[in-house]
């Protein structure tokens, strides 16, 4: 046993001094080298919270700690979801010069082109609970707002249709509650339950009140989103010669009539049905019947 135990011990002082003389000079607190060559080499530093943020103009109160802290948390989460967040940069030098004429043109500050980051990481996504689209529109609250939501159509899948319904919403929302955070924040949760909780809760601004998890974090990812993206190489990413270029060389054709097949339609035009649907994702099934007449625009991509 003592054997052993001489013998185990010898092992121990053996691999610790391995270890310890794999660290060398200023690169010792960077990197761990083991047997099999494998590596650790990063440096990870604090975001710098020591300057001013604001959203649509509005300053965050960084003066207070919970403020900090949860944008902190936001900044940090939103610079380590690599994929996500890559994308979104892609995907952004596609999409935001679509939506930011339309937010200008209606008096929207031009930051909220971030909450369809927020809301869909800039896809036609759909939610748990039913709401779909760039902007998350649920199909009562679409409807409201213009868009048509049919069996074989869904303009909430309209980039530009759905923006402007957005700016509508929110315009709604700011005159309601006198704040573009608190606009924000009622995007997210609800215009009923955001009124209730300021009146239950003796709030003021959005940084008052004790929301749900979701609410809470919402305008804190935003104005992390923004910030991150509009300096991305601030927090390490190099992606500029990797962006997405808009989709904005196509003509238009108007449609008026049934469509007994899109994919007739667009080899009539000298695209494919794939091509058809990437520029008018609002279109949903394959045919259209348009008993109605009603007008539509569909973009034909060229080559």
């Amino acid at each position: 046993m003592k054997a052993i135990s001489y013998y185990t011990a010898g092992l121990a002082v053996f691999f610790t001094f391995v270890l310890f003389s794999s660290y060398t000079g200023e690169d010792a607190n960077l990197t761990v080298n083991t047997e099999h060559g494998n590596q650790l080499p990063q440096l990870i530093r604090p975001v710098d919270l020591n300057k001013a943020f604001n959203f649509a103009g509005e300053p965050l109160p960084m003066e207070n700690f919970d403020v900090r802290e949860r944008l902190d948390r936001e900044l940090i989460v939103n610079s380590y979801r690599h994929s996500s967040t890559i994308l979104n940069m892609k995907k952004a030098a596609r999409y935001f010069p679509v939506i930011e004429p339309i937010l200008a043109q209606n008096g929207i500050p031009d930051d909220f082109k971030y909450l369809a980051v927020a809301e869909s990481d800039l896809r036609n996504a759909t939610s748990p609970a039913g709401a779909k689209g760039f902007w998350q529109f649920m199909r009562g609250t679409a409807k409201d707002y213009g868009l048509q939501v049919a069996s074989e159509i869904d303009e909430r899948y309209h980039l530009e249709k759905a923006t402007e319904a957005a700016c509508k919403h929110l315009r709604k929302l700011h005159n309601m509650f006198g704040s573009w955070s608190l606009a924000a924040a009622a995007y997210n949760v609800g215009q009923s339950k955001l009124r209730s909780e300021l009146e239950k809760q003796r709030g003021n601004t959005l940084f008052d009140l004790n929301l749900n998890q979701e609410t809470s974090r919402y305008l804190f990812r935003v104005v992390a989103l923004k910030e991150i993206i509009s300096n991305p190489q601030n927090f390490g990413f190099d992606i500029s010669d990797a962006l997405y270029p808009p989709l904005d060389n196509y003509a238009v054709v108007e449609v008026s009539t049934s469509v007994a097949s899109w994919g007739d339609f667009a080899k009539q035009y000298g695209t494919t049905y794939r091509m058809l649907k990437i520029y008018n994702p609002w279109l949903t099934t394959g045919s259209l019947q348009n008993k109605s007449g009603r007008v539509y625009w569909v973009k034909i991509p060229k080559k």
